[in-house]
């Protein structure tokens, strides 16, 4: 403990030496869960430089330099930046996707995709994974963001679904495979153009060969290969051939998980020297729709307008008039019921769970998602608080390997931070109205 204050000491001698004091942010008061493994910080202190943070302690092991810009967090909980591993910023909760394909790929680039990010920055997500859109427009809102030209999370690209054959009017966003040598191409091509994971669906109807070659290319580039899990066999195939992680639940109206997936399962998460297996249950959306189909009075908020033009929202609302109807959710009140088990027995299964929502399908608006997600896990699946955020801060950075930099409220990282009023260890649907946002050290909200 001494030695850790001294260092903290002569952090900031340093930065008071250095005559950049002035710069200094301090967040002072609130309760931290800064995403390890560590008991919650009350009283807590974090000094920000810049872009990182330099410090962390409390009110009375902390001192706040003078001269330093005061946040007061009292009565809050701080936690880092939350992370999205599952968006498509390419919709926005349109019903139609025929009409939305159809109408909207000019103004993706433009209008849609800045639209999307920016809602989910303003929600508390400083970090997400987008798993399928259109290349160009997919890197160029990304590098935007990076570049500060626009706000938004920082943003992991899949571009294009990869998939063995697109279906009709989706092939600006989806790639087909006819061959492995072809699917080798593929994936060259994304790698090249500078994506950051490749998205694979639909594996079961591949060759063992061309999912093979998918997987090997995109590693071959240091891509990970996230791989849908709609079916069995896509589980098989994913876990034959070495995915590195799985999206969904799946298996139409089936109770549980095979027994041989999960033997399968088992089977690799017991390897540890082959990491962590990461599974995305994106479960939210279809567990509530019993629910949001009968109360949906959220589709009123404007929360969701942001960055849309009047057109763009009416044609929406309109799509939404009657969820009760939406073709999206036909097979929802089969599924709905098996979705506890199956989570359940991912939970038991050894494989790290991820928040992510399928942000942008029907009704899923990138403003609202992220939360309900946690509150399902909590609330109604009985996942501990910490551990939810765990799985919506900490683990998604090391699923994408940048925990060296994101994931938790600690000296030398980040400074994406988020703080909520009120305990929101006792209460996770506090997350739903985010009060502070942080992102490389620049207050957003």
């Amino acid at each position: 403990m001494k030695m850790k204050r001294a260092w903290l000491a002569a952090v900031i001698l340093m930065a008071l030496s250095h005559g950049v004091a002035a710069a200094t942010v301090a967040l002072v008061g609130g309760t931290l869960v800064d995403g390890t493994l560590r008991e919650p910080i009350r009283n807590s202190v974090i000094l920000v430089e810049g872009e990182r943070i330099v410090a962390v302690g409390t009110v009375d092991s902390l001192p706040v330099p003078a001269g330093a810009e005061v946040i007061s967090t009292e009565g809050m909980t701080v936690m880092p930046g939350l992370w999205d591993m599952h968006v498509h910023l390419m919709i926005n909760g349109h019903a139609d996707y025929d009409h939305w394909d159809k109408t909207y790929p000019p103004q993706f680039g433009s209008v849609i995709m800045p639209s999307s990010a920016e809602q989910l920055l303003m929600a508390g997500i400083t970090s997400a994974r987008d798993l399928g859109g259109p290349l160009e427009e997919s890197l160029a809102v990304r590098d935007a963001i990076n570049a500060g030209k626009i706000p938004g999370p920082t943003m992991y690209m899949s571009g294009p679904f990869i998939q063995k054959k697109p279906y009709p009017g989706t092939e600006q966003f989806r790639w087909g495979v006819d061959s492995p040598a072809d699917a080798r191409a593929k994936i060259r091509r994304l790698a090249e153009a500078g994506v950051d994971v490749i998205k694979l669906i639909d594996q079961d109807q591949m060759s063992e060969a061309e999912v093979a070659a998918i997987v090997d290319e995109a590693h071959r580039h240091k891509l990970p290969v996230i791989a849908h899990a709609h079916r069995p066999e896509e589980v098989r195939r994913g876990l034959r051939h070495g995915v590195d992680g799985f999206e969904h639940t799946g298996f139409g109206a089936a109770p549980e998980f095979p027994a041989d997936v999960m033997e399968a399962l088992a089977a690799r998460t017991s390897r540890m020297a082959d990491g962590p297996l990461f599974w995305t249950p994106t479960i939210e959306g279809l567990y509530n729709f019993p629910y949001t189909v009968r109360n949906h009075e959220f589709i009123d908020s404007d929360s969701w307008h942001r960055g849309l033009t009047p057109a763009i929202i009416a044609d929406i609302r309109k799509s939404l008039e009657h969820p009760e109807r939406i073709a999206y959710f036909q097979q929802t009140p089969q599924r709905q019921p098996t979705l506890r088990r199956k989570f359940e027995q991912l939970r038991s299964s050894g494989v790290v769970l991820l928040v992510g929502t399928d942000s942008g399908i029907p009704m899923k608006f990138h403003s609202q998602s992220t939360w309900n997600e946690l509150d399902v896990w909590v609330n109604q699946f009985g996942v501990p608080p910490v551990d939810a955020i765990r799985a919506a801060t900490y683990w998604p950075a090391v699923a994408m390997k940048v925990d060296g930099d994101y994931g938790t409220v600690t000296e030398g990282k980040y400074a994406d931070i988020v703080a909520v009023r009120g305990d929101a260890l006792r209460q996770i649907a506090l997350i739903q109205n985010i009060d502070l946002v942080i992102k490389h050290g620049k207050r957003i909200k």
